[in-house]
């Protein structure tokens, strides 16, 4: 595996890779690696024959009060991972060389980005779809994939390719769980044993919702309220917010159509951790 800091010298790699017909996958991280890191690896793998892990804590994607400085950075863990799991080049740039002095230029989405963590998060997702664009500009992919647990995320990146015409094929990962359900994250590290115990409620409402539509229940609203109130009935936890959605438009639906597909979107809080997950839904 060959460890690459420069954007111009991935950009040179990536180009001789094309040149020489080679298919390229990859896999964009904020480090900090895990089991759901890995499966995308393995799942760009099996799909192209080079793969590309990036490491970058992005920081114009990260708010005021969130937690750019403490976000975990252990990038010789992550290296020895990636190396073991057949990475072929892990790309780590410095965040001088992504945004240099005068920088000017930004990608941004709007009707996908303007509810949920676009709301909650302002600049959030200008952010990710400025950063995810020029990293496919330095990496140069045929292929590149994203986990499922950062839903509206995966559906702003769908959107950039198909707007921006970038003849990228996007691919979703399935969400890795812990064997409690709670959807494996970076950032479960800050969950004490008590916070991370109480996080379960999240997957556990996803399986509440899960059985209430194959009773054939309609009402998508009444369902989430009973998660919202399951969640808030939990010591330590709150609601950020519990909703249904279109699982292409992400508008919010309140009542189910048979054989339509939705998303439960989920956020909450353990103790101080913020948590997200989601799970597509069939009516």
């Amino acid at each position: 595996m060959q460890i690459i800091t420069e954007p111009g010298q991935m950009q040179a790699i990536a180009e001789k890779l094309r040149l020489n017909r080679q298919c390229i996958g990859v896999v964009m991280t904020m480090g900090a690696l895990h089991e759901g890191h890995l499966s995308l690896v393995k799942l760009a793998q099996q799909t192209a024959g080079i793969v590309i892990l990036t490491i970058f804590v992005n920081p114009s994607q990260f708010g005021a009060n969130e937690d750019l400085h403490k976000y975990p950075r252990p990038f010789e863990q992550d290296a020895a991972l990636a190396k073991a799991a057949g990475v072929d080049y892990l790309f780590a740039p410095e965040a001088s060389s992504i945004y240099p002095e005068n920088y000017q230029t930004t990608v941004e989405c709007s009707t996908v980005t303007k509810r949920f963590e676009g709301e909650l998060r302002p600049g959030h997702f200008k952010g990710v779809a400025t950063i995810v664009t020029k990293l496919f500009h330095i990496t140069k992919p045929h292929i590149s994939v994203f986990g499922e647990k950062d839903a509206q995320q995966l559906a702003v990146i769908r959107r950039l390719v198909i707007d921006l015409n970038m003849d990228i094929k996007i691919i979703g990962a399935p969400i890795v769980r812990e064997d409690n359900g709670l959807a494996v994250s970076s950032r479960n590290i800050y969950l004490s044993s008590q916070e991370r115990n109480a996080a379960t409620i999240l997957y556990k409402g996803i399986c509440h919702a899960t059985r209430r539509i194959a009773d054939h229940e309609t009402d998508l609203a009444a369902i989430a309220t009973e998660i919202e109130q399951m969640i808030q009935s939990t010591p330590g936890c709150r609601t950020d917010y519990i909703c249904f959605v279109d699982d292409k438009t992400f508008e919010p639906v309140e009542t189910a159509e048979s054989e339509k597909e939705y998303r439960l979107l989920l956020a909450m809080y353990s103790g101080t951790v913020r948590l997200i997950d989601n799970m597509k839904i069939r009516a």
